[in-house]
């Protein structure tokens, strides 16, 4: 550990900088050397102390009795930083040569305080300057007590913030070895961070540690103190524990850690804002929001306030940038449904540009008359419908019709009206014969303006009403142009708007009011038409909703499909405006309440979830397609999708062999899909590896490196292990046999897999899993079952006869290893599928081996057979030393004999992979 001088590290002009910059780099060097040289102060003592430590008849002239060693390893449990002292002068005085185990669990069981932790660490050392086996005991109470187990719960996050921290020191002042505590503290690091990358209740736990220990085991700075040093041209000391490798390891893991919870920290500000705005919509809506609500929104602000926190804490610590927190606005700037102000068209009301400009944009009939004004006399307007009366319960008046104003029919008789020599009634006769061929918008458009400038008087307002009102009930296709015409005359003859809404309104009660069960056609118009005006903003949203609330309050028969024609035609435009959302929102929950309760014929419940999903249609992601030149898209062609078809295998192959082999680009792409086999079915993973197979023939070099692409797929499944990748390890190791089928590898190259699979990352010691090979992960019996189904059929004579039954030995060792981990119990039991594929494999790959019942036997069984193999070699090492003969060395040359042996971090290998 490299200590620096602060006095000499700043060289700073001051007037450059200001004082209180220069004092907090000061101090913060100053502390950070103090700290380094104290931990090299104890590092060095550490590594010193067996060498210094009293011998046994020193130890024996100290206190052992029982009374005293047992009072101070009471007192031990209660440790705390100001009792270092007198713990030291006990300490000198007893002798715990049998007691270090009963130490070493109190000094792990104490709750520490983070303040007593550099106390607790140089009690710890004295102990271990007195008693050779102290760090060993030590370590082992470690291991039973930091998590080492993917899913094994945490019960006091807060003791083991402060015992992650307190083991660090162990490690860093050298007390525990690098060699033996290292591995334990990574395995602690990696389960902490990997396994809660969604709710992060671990945060503080991280916070604690690279606050504390990060200078040491990750390298890190703080992010205003390396702005500082960059801005003063400062080196900072640095740590020596680990070397620079291993501790962008340590920091890389943090930073992995860091991203996902800036993922939680957007998730959660963006649902604290919509439920914001939700609440103001509701209390512009309604002038209240419930309690529940408001204090419902207090906790999730509150939530989201400690992970901000917690953010800007590690964001600091690890040196990283903060995520922007997009501030959307409240109700008033922006409604959760009405989104036409501020987001794509897609998610607004409007469909797209061209709906919007139909529904909204109309031709200025001033530009044609701007002297024209509304000089008719408007009919009284109806009182409008209050949402207290949309909110009250049906009553039977409700459905009753009122009387409809009617105005005198024009008499046929009248004297008509000349403009410009032109007869009125002719020219009306026409326009109104010609309405219904108006079916596009700029023939309606031509049409109001037709009308607006020779047509505008009462008798032609009153007839054009009746055209428009008594639209054939087969041309719905007219409701959209008629609604327009409408929206385009309302600003200059209002009166055509009111008296139309009125009827239809009152069409509309006389059905429901009827109940019959004909007309079923103006039914629908009738609903259809409402639909049309609301977009248009000519009819009501509030009486729209309660023409849909007394549909929902009979929901049978032909209301069911008013109600849907309804939503079908307007559903949308209510469900995204703001002003209606909430109210639609209910009615459509009631809609599918109702279908759900009811026994309703098929016809009708798809008709309610068609107009359900299309007024409110599910989340979907778009699938961007991967742009690829068209030579690639026609491999992929013959490869994923011609080939499923089995009197397609020669045309494929005769089409491969066409393409330039030549081109390495077009070349390797080939033998990327080639080499892809979990894209194509599992089935026809066969005709896969005969292809392979039969270009081999004439490109003898693809063979080669498909089944290198398949070897280093394999080694990456083990390396990374992911259940999402399951289901491709499972194809790649059936069409790596597959491959050995079709004669493209060797057997050496299967068993090499085979004890890869079993033996690759694979703990030897229960209290440290690996996390490559997890004692609940199965998938490796599974892969190792697949590929001895696939090609163990062939493994019949020759080496590879006897070669099967030792390795079906070692493998009925790994599953028993499987089988009797602490994981199963009788609550999470054993999956038995996976001992029924094992019995299955080997009475069908080989019946004559023996099947085992226990791991104690199965574990004597690969020892008897180690100290058989190795009785064989000697025998053929010593004939060969003797010279017995050509025969016994070219014997021993093909023998294949498997050794094992255990490396330092406990992991067994075998001496062929080296």
């Amino acid at each position: 550990m490299a200590v620096s001088d602060p006095d000499t590290l700043l060289n700073i002009d001051s007037n450059d900088v200001t004082d209180k910059e220069k004092a907090e780099l000061l101090q913060f060097i100053d502390e950070f050397n103090k700290r380094l040289e104290h931990k090299l102060d104890l590092f060095n003592k550490n590594q010193l102390s067996c060498k210094r430590r009293p011998d046994g008849s020193a130890l024996s002239k100290l206190d052992s009795s029982l009374k005293k060693n047992s009072a101070f390893v009471k007192r031990l449990r209660n440790f705390t930083g100001g009792q270092l002292d007198t713990f030291l002068k006990d300490l000198s005085g007893l002798n715990l040569s049998k007691y270090l185990s009963e130490v070493a669990a109190a000094l792990v069981e104490v709750k520490l305080k983070i303040t007593d932790v550099p106390a607790a660490v140089q009690l710890c050392c004295n102990i271990h300057w007195t008693y050779a086996d102290f760090a060993t005991i030590f370590l082992e109470q470690w291991i039973k007590t930091l998590p080492t187990k993917k899913n094994e719960p945490i019960e006091n996050v807060s003791k083991l913030r402060v015992d992650l921290r307190f083991y660090g020191d162990l490690v860093s002042s050298g007390m525990l070895s690098n060699k033996e505590a290292l591995p334990l503290l990574g395995t602690v690091l990696t389960i902490l961070t990997n396994r809660d990358k969604e709710n992060h209740h671990n945060v503080n736990i991280i916070i604690s540690f690279c606050k504390h220990c990060g200078e040491d085991f990750a390298g890190l700075v703080p992010k205003h103190i390396r702005k500082l040093c960059e801005k003063y041209n400062v080196e900072l000391p640095r740590s020596t524990l680990l070397s620079v490798e291993k501790q962008n390891n340590v920091r890389a893991l943090f930073r992995d850690y860091y991203a996902s919870l800036c993922q939680h920290l957007l998730k959660d500000h963006a649902a604290v804002q919509a439920f914001e705005r939700q609440n103001e919509q509701l209390l512009r809506l309604k002038g209240e929001v419930r309690q529940d609500r408001v204090m419902q929104l207090e906790v999730m602000q509150n939530d989201l306030q400690s992970l901000l926190n917690s953010t800007e804490t590690l964001a600091e610590l690890l040196d990283q940038p903060l995520p922007p927190l997009p501030n959307i606005g409240s109700s008033s700037d922006r409604s959760p449904v009405d989104v036409d102000e501020g987001l794509s068209l897609d998610e607004g009301i409007w469909e797209d540009e061209e709906s919007r400009c139909f529904y909204q944009v109309f031709p200025n009939l001033q530009e044609y008359l701007p002297s024209v004004k509304s000089t008719q006399d408007q009919p009284p307007a109806e009182p409008p419908m209050s949402e207290e009366k949309l909110d009250e319960d049906l009553k039977d008046e409700d459905f009753e019709v009122e009387e409809v104003l009617k105005e005198d029919e024009p008499s046929l008789n009248e004297e008509p009206e000349d403009i410009g020599g032109t007869n009125v009634k002719v020219v009306l006769e026409s326009f109104l014969n010609n309405l219904p061929s108006c079916v596009n918008r700029e023939m309606i458009d031509n049409a109001a303006v037709e009308f607006v400038v020779f047509l505008n008087t009462k008798t032609a307002r009153r007839k054009l009403l009746k055209a428009l009102f008594g639209v054939p009930r087969t041309r719905l296709d007219l409701l959209p142009f008629y609604g327009r015409l409408v929206a385009i005359l309302n600003p200059v003859i209002p009166e055509i708007a009111t008296n139309l809404t009125s009827l239809l309104k009152q069409d509309f009660k006389y059905h429901i009011r009827k109940k019959d069960q004909i007309n079923l056609e103006s039914k629908i118009k009738v609903s259809r038409y409402i639909g049309e005006l609301v977009k248009f903003g000519l009819f009501p949203t509030i009486e729209a909703l309660y023409c849909l609330k007394l549909l929902l309050h009979d929901f049978t028969h032909h209301h069911i499909e008013m109600a849907c024609n309804i939503l079908e035609t307007c559903g949308r435009f209510l469900y995204r405006h703001n002003e209606s959302h909430r109210r639609t929102k209910i009615y459509m929950d009631d809609m599918m309440r109702l279908k759900s309760a009811t026994a309703l014929d098929i016809r009708y419940t798809n008709m309610i979830e068609n107009a359900y999903y299309f007024v409110n249609p599910p989340e979907t992601t778009t699938v961007v397609k991967k742009k690829r030149p068209p030579l690639h898209e026609f491999i992929r062609k013959i490869i994923f999708q011609d080939l499923m078809y089995p009197d397609n295998e020669r045309r494929v192959l005769k089409q491969l062999r066409m393409i330039d082999w030549e081109n390495e680009v077009t070349a390797d792409y080939a033998i990327k899909c080639l080499s892809s086999a979990w894209k194509i079915k599992f089935n026809r993973i066969s005709a896969l590896a005969n292809l392979v197979a039969g270009l081999v023939e004439y490109q003898e070099f693809v063979g080669t490196k498909v089944v290198d692409s398949v070897l280093e797929d394999i080694r990456i499944g083990m390396e990374i292990n992911l259940p999402k990748m399951n289901q491709r390890r499972v194809a790649m190791i059936k069409y790596f046999g597959e491959l050995y089928n079709y004669r493209l590898i060797e057997s050496s190259d299967v068993f090499k897999v085979l004890y890869s699979l079993i033996m690759f990352g694979v703990s030897v010691n229960k209290n440290i899993p690996s996390p490559l090979d997890p004692p609940e992960n199965l998938i490796r019996i599974r892969l190792t079952c697949t590929l001895l189904d696939t090609c163990g059929k062939f493994f019949t004579h020759g080496d590879v006869k006897t070669k099967l039954p030792y390795f079906l030995t070692y493998f009925q060792c790994y599953f028993w290893s499987k089988k009797s981990a602490s994981c199963w119990n009788s609550e999470n039991k054993f999956p038995v599928y996976a001992q029924y594929q094992l019995e299955d494999c080997i009475e069908k790959n080989c019946p004559s081996v023996k099947l085992y019942s226990s791991y104690f036997e199965a574990v004597t069984a690969v020892k008897n057979l180690q100290e058989q193999l190795i009785n064989e070699y000697n025998i053929k090492q010593a004939n060969l030393e003797n010279g017995q003969g050509l025969y016994a060395a070219a014997y021993s040359n093909n023998d294949d004999s498997i050794l094992y042996e255990e490396n330092e971090e406990g992991m067994i290998r075998l001496n062929c992979f080296e």
